[in-house]
């Protein structure tokens, strides 16, 4: 079965350059199984002919809250009450304005009145009219209304600026309905995870740290985020953007992590440590640059505290899963650390070799748990950490019954 067979998407397009990336849209709603009708604007007709939407979706476009014909056919009213989720997209700085002060002056306006079901828009606008007082202010009280608001996005904009504004891309908000209307696995699911490396102070300019990117746990946000998990995603420094719809904590040290974590862990049902810590620390870093001296230089390190060891150890513990990159032994190093640190699953992978692991876009896994195991074929990581999540729901799921 399609995943989104016979959900309802109304789907809502206003004046915006962003209208083009709406026929895309249209495309994967449809493509996924969902029934759409668009609704357009007398400004959305300006950028992309109604045409364009009808022959994707395969159904007449509704333009006129006063049009006879679409009356006819179906109107205002029951088209509110058709849609499963009515989706703006682009919504224009002027429309959020507008629906924030109620007005109901198009047939769009009063669709979004005169429906019952959930509301969602994607801001689209130049970044400067998205930091007015005026339109933060709007979407503030939107989401105080209970309206969804997915996005913006940060980056280059049609006009040549750069910064907050630009409509989330096609592939991006057929996510967040497929999420919303057909909720994953991990539905109400609090997922705490670390990842990347973490950077052990030498003194104010140098540091110990390790080759991770960060890539493999950010995939794996991703993946839990799209079967529906509250996620909460503990990072050390990363050159990557932080996932949509994930709350990031940002750190930077092995003792920060370690506090992010406990902070959350009693609070959270699932934890993966997919981080890269730091297992030493320097017992005192200098408090200023160290001068070259001498030919040797000794530090003295200090164990950092095992944050996946504490959590699994806590009274009310979550599910916990974790990570073993290990260059020799794959297995018997990953076998040890899941009856030492007393976990549910653990995933690893051989690192130092080949296309996969650290600074890689691949990996493959060998996932293991008290009675069973299950091998995670070389692929990107992105597919990877979608297996992974599944597997995590499927014991996470055991487990609780």
């Amino acid at each position: 079965m399609q995943a989104l067979g016979n959900k309802k998407v109304l789907l809502g397009i206003t004046g915006g350059i962003a209208a083009y990336k709406s026929a895309e849209l249209v495309r994967l709603l449809t493509k996924a199984g969902a029934e759409v009708r668009v609704v357009m604007t007398a400004s959305a007709q300006k950028f992309v002919q109604p045409l364009t939407y009808q022959a994707l979706s395969g159904h007449r476009v509704y333009l006129d809250l006063f049009d006879a014909e679409a009356e006819s056919a179906m109107d205002h009213i029951e088209l509110a009450r058709w849609c499963d989720l009515l989706l703006v997209a682009p919504a224009s700085a002027d429309f959020l304005g507008k629906m924030n002060a109620g007005y109901a002056d198009n047939l769009l306006l009063t669709l979004c009145l005169a429906s019952k079901q959930s509301v969602a828009v994607a801001p689209a606008m130049n970044q400067q009219m998205f930091a007015n007082p005026a339109t933060q202010e709007n979407i503030k009280q939107l989401a105080a209304k209970n309206v969804l608001l997915w996005g913006p996005a940060e980056g280059e904009q049609a006009c040549g600026d750069v910064g907050p504004g630009r409509m989330l891309e096609a592939q991006q908000l057929c996510d967040k309905v497929l999420q919303h209307l057909s909720p994953g696995r991990l539905a109400g699911v609090k997922l705490l995870l670390t990842a990347g490396p973490t950077r052990e102070a030498i003194d104010p300019v140098r540091y110990i740290s390790n080759r991770s990117s960060g890539k493999m746990g950010y995939a794996i946000a991703t993946a839990a985020f799209e079967q529906g998990a509250s996620v909460t995603l503990v990072s050390g420094p990363v050159a990557l953007t932080a996932p949509g719809g994930v709350n990031l904590i940002a750190v930077e040290s092995a003792q920060q992590m370690h506090d992010a974590v406990l902070q959350r862990a009693a609070d959270s049902d699932v934890f993966v440590a997919c981080a890269a810590v730091s297992d030493y620390r320097v017992d005192q870093a200098a408090a200023q640059k160290i001068k070259k001296s001498s030919d040797k230089l000794s530090l003295r390190l200090v164990l950092n505290t095992d944050i996946l060891a504490a959590v699994s150890a806590l009274e009310q513990r979550p599910f916990c899963v974790g990570f073993a990159a290990e260059t020799q032994d794959v297995e018997g190093y990953a076998l040890d650390k899941l009856k030492q640190k007393n976990l549910d699953m653990i995933a690893a992978n051989q690192v130092g070799a080949g296309n996969s692991g650290f600074e890689t876009d691949f990996n493959q896994l060998e996932v293991f748990w008290r009675d069973g195991r299950h091998a995670i074929a070389h692929a990107s990581k992105t597919e990877v950490a979608k297996q992974l999540i599944d597997l995590i729901a499927e014991r996470y799921t055991c487990a609780r019954s």
